[in-house]
């Protein structure tokens, strides 16, 4: 497995004054190194080298590389990079691609786009990853795909997805929009099925400063499919070879991504060290409704999101709670409130409410709590102690700017 050449850590400390605790912050990640992100881009302008540039090439080799697989495929967006990737799979009309009810819509739409039908199927409560024995339950005699999203940061097994695929010849495409650099059972995010995608939005773990995506695989015809599809179908220029699209990872984006690769490991570290402080500080919040998404993975769970469910135990419904929280300054999210087949866009495949219970179960709980690298302790102590509050929990001080809850 590749291992980066990880710089000095450069994730500095939030002052103890700042009342407010958003649900993300970049500028821990951008301001230490903004002198090397603005050289990068300053390189490409000086080289005129702006689509398919340089920068592109040599970022693709290097995260391709650090996730264990051999050829990245850079394109303008992470569901450009699921649509695309899964029809350079060869994934098209008739064919049915199992993905789970648990994700963001661009899951299904990257499938809706090749013309193939998506199956979906519930997911595991207690990790909100897909159910792999639901999944085995809707496979027939057209499903030709599974589509594992690693959620939250966190794989699906490997060795679960291969034994499936295995049995049933079934193709593994990973949606792993959220998982950079994710490992689970010795295996890294990427690098278990024919393919994978990842999305470079800003708020991911290694993000762009806009959109962009890429696709990873093994295999050297894909990765050519690839770059033919993103580029008007070319395999050279003026020589178009089938219908592709107009989907290039800029090399602007590329230079970016290539300045932040590097630090992404001990970004990851520190993501870990916040999702460990939480799971200390909310551990007494469990006999009251508050429950963390469990984590199977142990180090391998890189925390793109932090994520608790507001179950029926809690006092408070998690509509109040989110008030109460915004109202003290902690931002929160809700990863997802309305599940995909309860989507306007999706009616047309059938699904009705009731049909996935789990997922439903989990829109209606979820919260996702602040996380990215240069969370301060005093900042996670205020989380919890504004939760506690909210739930009119006793406290007891630990230090000048912060409070635990009494035993």
């Amino acid at each position: 497995m590749q291992t980066l050449t990880t710089p000095p850590m450069l994730i500095p400390p939030m002052r103890p004054e700042s009342l407010g605790v958003p649900l993300i912050d970049l500028k821990c990640q951008h301001q230490p190194i903004q002198h090397k992100i603005e050289r990068a881009i300053q390189s490409v302008i000086q080289a005129e080298d702006f689509i398919l540039g340089r920068a592109l090439i040599d970022f693709e080799i290097a995260f391709a590389h650090a996730s264990g697989s051999h050829y990245g495929v850079g394109v303008g967006s992470g569901t450009d990079a699921i649509a695309l990737g899964l029809r350079a799979c060869g994934i098209g009309q008739g064919d049915e691609v199992i993905v789970p009810a648990n994700t963001f819509v661009a899951t299904l739409i990257g499938v809706l786009q090749t013309g193939a039908t998506p199956v979906l199927v519930d997911c595991d409560p207690n990790t909100a990853l897909i159910d792999l024995m639901a999944a085995e339950k809707a496979i027939t005699a057209n499903t030709r795909a599974i589509v594992p999203v690693h959620l939250y940061g966190q794989m699906v097994s490997p060795r679960q997805l291969l034994d499936l695929a295995g049995t049933y010849d079934l193709l593994i495409f990973e949606d792993a929009a959220q998982s950079h650099l994710a490992e689970r059972e010795g295996y890294r995010a990427g690098s278990v099925g024919l393919a994978a995608a990842f999305s470079f939005y800003p708020s991911k773990n290694l993000g762009a400063l806009g959109d962009g995506g890429m696709v990873l695989t093994q295999e050297p015809h894909i990765a050519e499919t690839m770059r033919s599809l993103r580029n008007y179908g070319a395999a050279r220029k003026y020589h178009h070879i089938e219908f592709g699209v107009n989907s290039r990872l800029d090399t602007l984006q590329a230079a970016v991504l290539g300045v932040k690769l590097p630090y992404l490991p001990e970004w990851n570290s520190d993501r870990q060290r916040v999702a460990q402080h939480y799971q200390t500080l909310l551990a007494p919040l469990a006999g009251v409704g508050i429950v963390p998404m469990q984590n199977v993975s142990g180090t391998g769970h890189v925390y793109h999101l932090y994520v608790v469910r507001v179950t029926d135990d809690c006092a408070i419904d998690r509509s109040r709670l989110q008030v109460e929280l915004e109202t003290k300054g902690i931002q929160t999210g809700i990863h997802y409130p309305t599940p995909c087949h309860l989507q306007p866009a999706f009616q047309h495949l059938g699904y009705q409410l009731g049909d996935f219970p789990h997922t439903e179960q989990l829109c209606r709980q979820v919260l996702s709590l602040p996380m990215y690298p240069g969370l301060s302790d005093v900042q996670l102590h205020r989380v919890a102690a504004t939760l506690a509050t909210s739930l009119n929990l006793p406290l007891r001080p630990i230090c000048a700017d912060s409070v635990l809850f009494s035993n």
